[in-house]
């Protein structure tokens, strides 16, 4: 067999596998309601099935980095596949929600192993000539993986059951363990030692642990809680812990010379961001498309895919061209592409048009690829090639520790936001129906007393009408025989002026629940720039050198 050939079927062993876990982040969140049917318990027992594998990926991927780099990258990679494939079958015959939510815990340590050894795995199996080209694509999967979620998950549970999200995983699996087996090869880092690093494992594990779960819990304890802020503090105890024993021991898992490559910190920092633009922007538009827009999840998460169709374009482009022009630029711009589609987000109203959605997310997508493909490519080309596994485990936990955090940050925003706005649009409907000079004395009670299903942006305005009429009859029964009289008399005209009043109460209600969205995907769109200038550093700029080939990358000094 040809090496061309070979090099093919190496990496679709190693697409499969990475596409099957990064699908895994997202495409369960579609299937949660009909999870909930089957099992029961309140929303924040169900979303355990997405926070547990979220919060074990996060947890463990740096661990899974050092241990394939120490005992062998494509052995690392199976045990990862074949538990990801174990889990997944298990996962679609659980009996109750604890043994559904333990099995997607493992799915998430299995997701940990594999992601972080691709790179390496990829970067062992192609000459270095291709990285950009391979690394393109990498990110272009990464892409489709994650913004691809929503909509497969939807298509999945809707013709078959949710048992499927789990199930399709089992060939997927078994073909990438059988291709990994039979074309690729055994790579490992021979400086690494075989050593197990327990304090480096027990610092950083407790530290991704205390910090990731934080901020999972965060919108339910709260962010001046005490146990937020013990949760926090517990997280850095162990990040110090962690460090101490990377500075004093003798085989560390993270080599503390990495963090003297200006490229690779400036690559991490980007990737951090990466995560927090990517979440924040699904996230956000996903609950705008569904509550404001009224579309169906299946439909938002169609939608949301655009964001996958720009990336793989801007992927394929970037990656191979910033192998010889380096990732800065790409990486700058793409933050910033970015970030102005986040901020064009917030010029969308209830009444937009699909297409006004469509081409922000397609920006957005064009964004991504050519800020992942480069920045990514850049960490592992600027670091010793034997530490290119580790490098690969630090990149990725940045990714994922960023979009935990972004998460955290603008849920939070986003209802107080809302609360904020929709409690300013009651009061002022309140005080609009007592100075209404139409109404009868009962109805302004009536509509002020329902002022807070009106703040309800979930419910249409019909739904809201006729709650607050079934209202309006059942306080009309109760008045007097002489005010039952006045309002029969002139039922007509007080119903159409409460009608009214509701409609434009509600329309006030629409409209500062859109501002509520607007200024949330503001603050996202701020957030995510200073990205843009760590990804001016996220490589070494290219030095002509006397005989040398032009724009050739300067490599730090070992």
């Amino acid at each position: 067999m040809s090496i061309r050939m070979r090099r093919a079927f190496s990496f679709t062993a190693i697409v499969l596998g990475f596409f099957m876990a990064l699908l895994d982040t997202t495409i369960i969140n579609i299937a949660l309601p009909e999870m909930t049917r089957q099992f029961g318990g309140s929303v924040s027992q169900i979303s355990w099935v997405m926070n547990g594998y979220n919060l074990a990926f996060a947890v463990f991927i740096l661990t899974a980095s050092r241990l394939a780099d120490q005992f062998g990258r494509k052995k690392i990679f199976i045990i990862g596949v074949v538990l990801f494939t174990a889990t997944s079958l298990l996962a679609g015959f659980a009996t109750s929600l604890g043994m559904l939510i333990g099995l997607r815990v493992l799915q998430g340590l299995a997701g940990a192993i594999i992601v972080p050894v691709t790179i390496p795995l990829t970067t062992t199996t192609f000459p270095k000539e291709m990285h950009g080209l391979i690394i393109g694509i990498w990110g272009a999967v990464s892409g489709v993986a994650a913004a691809s979620g929503p909509a497969l998950g939807g298509i999945i549970t809707q013709n078959l059951n949710w048992q499927w999200i789990f199930f399709v995983n089992v060939p997927l699996g078994v073909l990438s363990v059988v291709l990994t087996c039979l074309f690729i090869q055994e790579s490992r880092d021979d400086t690494a030692g075989r050593s197990i690093d327990y304090g480096g494992t027990l610092g950083i594990t407790g530290a991704m642990f205390f910090i990731t779960y934080a901020l999972i819990k965060v919108q339910d304890y709260g962010w001046n809680s005490r146990m937020t802020l013990l949760l926090l503090a517990a997280g850095v105890l162990f990040l110090v812990f962690f460090f101490l024993t990377q500075w004093k021991g003798k085989e560390p898992m993270l080599p503390l010379s990495l963090l003297k490559i200006p490229p690779f910190n400036g690559a991490t920092l980007t990737m951090l961001f990466v995560g927090a633009g990517l979440m924040n922007i699904s996230l956000l538009t996903s609950f705008f498309l569904t509550r404001m827009m009224g579309m169906t999840e299946l439909r938002a998460g169609l939608v949301l895919s655009m964001i996958a169709v720009g990336s793989i374009v801007s992927s394929a482009l970037s990656g191979p061209l910033s192998n010889k022009y380096g990732s800065q630029l790409f990486g700058a711009v793409g933050m910033i592409m970015m970030a102005g589609a986040m901020y064009s987000l917030s010029g969308l109203h209830a009444d937009s048009t699909l297409p006004e959605v469509l081409i922000r997310l397609v920006v957005a997508g064009i964004g991504t690829g050519f800020t992942m493909a480069p920045v990514m490519s850049s960490a592992v080309r600027n670091v010793p090639e034997e530490k290119v596994g580790i490098s690969s485990g630090i990149t990725n936990m940045a990714k994922s520790l960023g979009g935990v955090i972004g998460v955290a940050i603008i849920v939070t925003v986003l209802q107080q936001n809302t609360s904020d706005g929709l409690h300013a649009a009651s009061v002022r409907a309140v005080k609009a129906v007592e100075k209404d000079a139409v109404l009868q004395p009962f109805l302004k009670t009536v509509i002020a007393d329902a002022a807070g299903s009106l703040a309800d942006v979930e419910s249409s305005p019909a739904e809201t009408s006729g709650k607050v009429l079934k209202e309006v009859e059942l306080a009309a029964a109760r008045l007097a025989p002489s005010d039952q009289q006045a309002f029969a008399a002139d039922r007509s005209r007080q119903t159409r002026e409460m009608e009214l009043v509701l409609t434009r109460a509600g329309e006030d209600m629409k409209h500062a629940a859109e501002q509520a969205y607007s200024r949330t995907y503001v603050l996202a769109s701020l957030i995510m720039l200073p990205g843009a200038v760590f990804a001016l550093f996220s490589d070494k700029r290219r030095k002509r050198k006397g005989a040398g080939v032009p724009g050739e990358l300067a490599l730090p000094q070992q």
